[in-house]
């Protein structure tokens, strides 16, 4: 086998090599953290909220799809429901704010889509977080004033491992007594890992970490 000539060099082949086995290495690495938290998310599932808790938090993900809200996000409004239908939380406080994928705030999305399904228990919006630690963060006040001491977290699966860490790491569960509850959307349903959500998600767990935002 004839090598090209950009490698007939040694420090080229060796480069090369470097450069390969990097990419191998990061490879594994993705699917590890992929199969972690579709393990995680699966165990979440099984096991939902016991314990009442004063609201539900459900955080956002994009709004819109082919014009009509996102099934991501109203299977997480949908699990919150059924939380409050099996009489474990009294209100909800939807976060998420302006998606620039669409341009529509998250949380409003979130309301109406709970309204048209008949809720009418009270709805706290938190419309101006931008990503995961925002949405804790300033949820955070929102809940306080609203006297809740026990809440649970609602998500899609693949999204839970990194909450749990982020709500240690930032102190929330220090103010809440804190629950967590898996929202097995029609998009977990059809693709689990494959979803634009959980593909992205190892990527966001990298990010964070460096950032020591996890550990």
């Amino acid at each position: 086998m004839i090598r090209p000539r950009w490698l007939r060099r040694p420090w080229q082949a060796a480069l090369f090599g470097a450069l390969l086995a990097v990419a191998v290495a990061t490879g594994v690495a993705y699917v590890a953290i992929g199969v972690l938290i579709w393990w995680h998310g699966e165990a979440v599932l099984a096991h939902a909220p016991q314990r009442p808790a004063d609201a539900a938090l459900v955080l956002g993900s994009r709004a819109f799809l082919d014009g009509k809200p996102h099934p991501c996000l109203t299977g997480r409004v949908d699990t919150a429901l059924a939380l409050a239908q099996a009489g474990l939380v009294k209100q909800f406080v939807f976060s998420g704010g302006v998606d620039s994928e669409d341009g529509r705030t998250e949380a409003f999305v979130m309301q109406q889509h709970a309204q048209a399904a008949g809720f009418a228990g009270p709805m706290v919006l938190e419309s101006a977080s931008t990503s995961t630690r925002l949405n804790l963060s300033l949820s955070r006040p929102l809940l306080l004033a609203a006297g809740v001491r026990g809440v649970v977290i609602v998500s899609e699966p693949y999204h839970l491992w990194r909450i749990e860490r982020l709500v240690r790491m930032s102190g929330f569960d220090q103010s809440f007594d804190v629950q967590y509850a898996g929202a097995a959307t029609s998009c977990w349903r059809a693709l689990g890992p494959l979803s634009k959500g959980a593909l992205r998600e190892p990527a966001a767990i990298v990010n964070n970490a460096f950032r020591g935002l996890l550990f």
